[in-house]
């Protein structure tokens, strides 16, 4: 049997044709208003990158990258990225790109291990950003005014699509709630961090998770990073660690929360020798990108990935993401969504 939700009544707000149309009016405004909020210029981004230069991401440090052999590089592994944290990071310093301004490119990748479901798929987009900043910012005001000025954008988006199209009726609340992970499991216990997300996602609308890898109170994480991208060990002014996070809303058509991004103020000299320690993994110090970190010739910098595909399935109002990309799906997951008016790209 699939994992598919399908929600009662279901109908598509906008056929095929419509669906297209706007998944290109979506993109081109967030872009365009992310850009702005944030500073950003666009850069070209790799689909793969070598093997053993550190810059390919971890993750939840379980997935297997896709691999193939480059015959004119005699026999070279590439890796199908995962995400670009330290692809970017890297540009920056390549690009001389300073200090309050940043870079974004679209990102995309496969990702096999993916469990396949309405929200999940072995093909991902996202917008993929990275910035500049000073030692003085990293602290968690800016973590939070720079999630402020993503969600923004997402809300005018939401709004613009509401006014192309009135059947779309605009739904996420004017502010976001911050909380951090070790906070969110005092406050739910017995809860799995599913759980959790759900229940304060469905009181608040739309929250960030803050402190996403490191252990809490009971010993696990809320969720697992890999060490040596975003910054979720070193204390901040709540009392707590961490200085990254997730971005989820509510999503009633589902009745489920849903993460939009993943982001964070990036790992400094300091916190890249901890968390390596802290998971066992300091032989990646030896590695191009981690030698580049630790030889200071990387900026400081803030940035994340936000999900292209999530992003449109929730302002079109969609059941399955599968309705605003094209990928592969089981059989039976594609007998059951034509059955429930699901209609997949």
């Amino acid at each position: 049997m699939s994992k598919l939700l399908k929600p009662q009544g279901y109908t598509p707000l906008l056929d095929l044709q419509q669906t297209e149309l706007a998944i290109k009016k979506i993109k081109d405004f967030f872009l365009s208003n992310l850009s702005s909020e944030l500073r950003l210029r666009r850069v070209t981004a790799p689909l793969f990158v070598l093997k053993g230069l550190g810059l390919n991401d971890d993750l939840n440090g379980i997935e297997r990258p896709v691999t193939f052999p480059i015959k004119d590089l005699g026999e070279a592994t590439a890796e199908v990225v995962h995400s670009l944290a330290k692809w970017k990071r890297n540009t920056l310093a390549d690009y001389n790109i300073q200090n309050g301004y940043g870079i974004i490119t679209d990102m995309n990748a496969i990702r096999a291990d993916e469990e396949l479901d309405n929200i999940h798929s072995i093909y991902v987009d996202q917008w993929d950003w990275e910035r500049v900043m000073s030692v003085d910012d990293r602290n968690l005001t800016y973590l939070k005014d720079t999630v402020r000025r993503i969600y923004a954008a997402i809300l005018r988006t939401e709004y613009y699509m509401s006014e192309m199209y009135p059947q779309l009726r605009a739904s996420l609340p004017e502010d976001i709630h911050f909380i951090h992970s070790e906070e969110l499991r005092r406050m739910y216990p017995g809860m799995t961090a599913k759980q959790r997300e759900d229940a304060i996602c469905q009181a608040y609308g739309a929250v960030f998770i803050i402190g996403i890898g490191g252990k809490l109170g009971d010993g696990k994480e809320h969720d697992t990073r890999a060490p040596d991208y975003d910054d979720w060990s070193t204390p901040n002014e709540d009392g707590f660690e961490g200085l990254n996070g997730d971005l989820l809303v509510w999503y009633p058509l589902l009745r489920r929360s849903i993460e939009l991004s993943s982001m964070g103020i990036r790992v400094d000299e300091t916190a890249l020798r901890r968390q390596l320690a802290l998971q066992g993994k300091e032989e990646r110090t030896q590695l191009f990108f981690h030698q580049r970190l630790l030889n200071g010739e990387l900026p400081l910098s803030i940035g994340g990935g936000i999900g292209q595909s999530r992003l449109c399935m929730i302002l079109l109002q969609k059941a399955h993401i599968g309705e605003t990309q094209s990928s592969i799906w089981p059989d039976e997951m594609r007998r059951e969504c034509r059955e429930a008016k699901i209609a997949l790209i």
